[in-house]
């Protein structure tokens, strides 16, 4: 692919790997209390972890709200080599293949350590897994919690492990804004409680190792599922330390969210197509069935345009539950039944409005395959992070298997690095309030320049992106970032926002959850993953560009 500072980028991450066998000073340190930061530190116990949480734990995930399930190939028939396959078909031809092998083989034991801290999967009366099978899956793998309440399920399990475990404690309403680098090593983190961010003091934290498990990037967007905290902050502080970036530009639009005007939109869950609901438009038809052979199943990508398309027609898009769940809605399905009913649609006699919603980052944190980043004492897991199993379009119910297998596999690497006498030692560092005599921000300027970016990244960077839209956006948030000055959350998202638009820019071909209307075609040499650093970003936004004759092509419309 004709990136940036490819070749450069990936051999100085290659180096930066090597030879980062020694722990530093203080806690172990994980930023994020989703399903990805629990495990890992349930994994880590006994050694001192502390959880920075931005919400009460439980409340500012999005592991919380994932619905449909987690995969893993514990069915009769089923096995982790089809499981793989799958994965790989999905991706559109850059998934890292080792990764998908080692994510669908640790699976299973995976969900045998999830039994072991409580979680309620589904099962029938012989005791067997209730599983269901979602978009682009071959066999039905998804193990189930109610039918829609799987996220929640697994977080409340793991959120009370966690507060039985003594070696692990956690700060509520505490946000990172920054790492603290020695010698370019994470040696710390600046924290700002949460109340109190722009106002010009913040905490430093000593750490051993630091594990990124933020989550993903949605809320940079206008219309979104994910919780307000998913705003790629991390993203931003790691490139800013030097961590390599990958697949950026691979953003997945849930064809499926509730278009019932709320921020964020509630999510109309794969599952409930994979139990027959189908998609309509406003005058009763099935578009799907003409678009590809699964039709309402096909991959997420290519439903999300099937969805964008009606929607850009004036046409509406609707999901339809009536004859293939009907009655059982409530029952089956009660968050979703819950969220509809709330806006005055009852899905057993009327279809639910539909449209496509930032959901799920398949790009992030470029990391190995023990979750390490190009930066030494920094680790990441979960959808913050970028395995390379996601390649280019994430298979259903993928997310939270990963978060697992990586999670323990980053516990098992830094437990690795710890001297042995750590283990059971449970004093942990308190932050230390310092104030940084900087100007507070203004949240008035702050919540105007952020309903831009929000608008510039959905008409801009969102199901259908090109060129001239692409470096406007970049402009945009090139000129946000530069008049952040002290606002530290306007400029983590401004430079998340550039890292994702950059990489949009550069990638001159359709691929999965990334699709040019100036590029349709997928290229076959260009099927492979993409890097970028802040100092490729910084070269590429350098450039002059050449303005396009003509008009904008048409842009998502908000």
């Amino acid at each position: 692919m004709g990136t940036v500072g490819m070749t450069s980028t990936m051999t100085n991450y290659t180096a930066a790997r090597r030879g980062s066998k020694t722990a530093g000073e203080g806690d172990i340190v994980i930023i994020g209390a989703g399903l990805a930061g629990l495990f890992t530190a349930l994994r880590l116990a006994p050694l001192p972890v502390t959880v920075i949480a931005a919400a009460p734990l439980g409340e500012g995930a999005s592991s919380v709200w994932a619905q449909g399930g987690i995969a893993a190939a514990v069915g009769e028939g089923d096995t982790p080599s089809q499981h793989a396959h799958d994965t790989i078909v999905a991706g559109a031809g850059i998934v890292d293949e080792l990764v998908a092998k080692i994510v669908a083989e640790e699976g299973p034991d995976r969900i045998r350590d999830l039994l072991k801290y409580g979680v309620p999967f589904d099962r029938d009366l012989a005791g067997h897994f209730v599983l269901s099978r979602e978009a682009a899956h071959s066999q039905k793998r998804v193990v189930r919690v109610s039918g829609d309440r799987a996220g929640f399920a697994i977080m409340q399990a793991l959120i009370a492990a966690v507060r039985a475990t003594p070696s692990i404690r956690v700060l509520e309403h505490y946000e990172a804004e920054d790492l603290i680098l020695t010698e370019g090593r994470v040696t710390g983190l600046r924290l700002i409680r949460s109340a109190e961010r722009g106002n010009g003091t913040y905490d430093l934290i000593p750490a051993s190792a630091v594990v990124l498990a933020t989550g993903g990037i949605g809320s940079l967007y206008a219309v979104t599922t994910n919780p307000a905290y998913a705003r790629g902050e991390a993203i931003a502080f790691a490139a800013r330390a030097g961590a390599v970036i990958a697949d950026a530009e691979f953003v997945q639009f849930h064809p499926t969210a509730m278009d019932l005007g709320m921020d964020p939109a509630p999510l109309a869950t794969e599952a409930l197509r994979g139990e027959g609901a189908t998609l309509i438009n406003g005058a009763g038809e099935r578009f799907m069935t003409q678009l590809h052979p699964d039709a309402d199943l096909a991959p997420r990508d290519i439903v999300a345009r099937g969805v964008f398309a009606e929607l850009a027609a004036k046409r509406g898009a609707f999901l339809d539950a009536r004859d293939a769940i009907g009655a059982r809605f409530a029952e089956a399905f009660p968050t979703n039944y819950a969220a509809a009913m709330s806006a005055g649609i009852d899905p057993t006699r009327e279809p639910i409005p539909v449209a496509p919603a930032a959901h799920y980052h398949m790009g992030g944190v470029s990391t190995d395959l023990h979750g390490r980043t190009s930066v030494l004492g920094l680790w990441a897991a979960g959808e913050v992070a970028s395995t390379g199993l996601h390649g280019a379009n994430r298979l259903a119910s993928n997310s939270l298997l990963e978060a697992a297998v990586f999670g323990a596999r980053v516990a098992d690497d830094i437990r690795a690095m710890m001297p042995a006498d750590r283990a059971g030692d449970v004093h942990l560092s308190d932050p230390r309030r310092v104030s940084s005599g900087g100007r507070t921000a203004d949240p008035l300027k702050r919540a105007a320049a952020v309903a831009l970016l929000r608008e510039t990244m959905t008409r801009h960077v969102g199901v259908i992106r090109n060129a001239r839209g692409l470096r406007s956006a970049l402009t945009t948030f090139t000129e946000i970032e530069k008049a952040a000055g002290a606002d530290t959350v306007l400029a983590n998202m401004a430079l998340a926002a550039r890292l994702v638009t950059g990489a949009a820019l550069m990638r001159k071909e359709s691929r999965g959850g990334h699709f040019r209307s100036d590029y349709p075609d997928a290229m076959p040499g260009l099927a492979k993953r993409s890097f970028i650093t802040i100092a490729d970003l910084d070269k590429l936004s350098a450039k002059p560009s050449r303005r396009a004759a003509g008009k904008l092509e048409p842009a998502l419309p908000l």
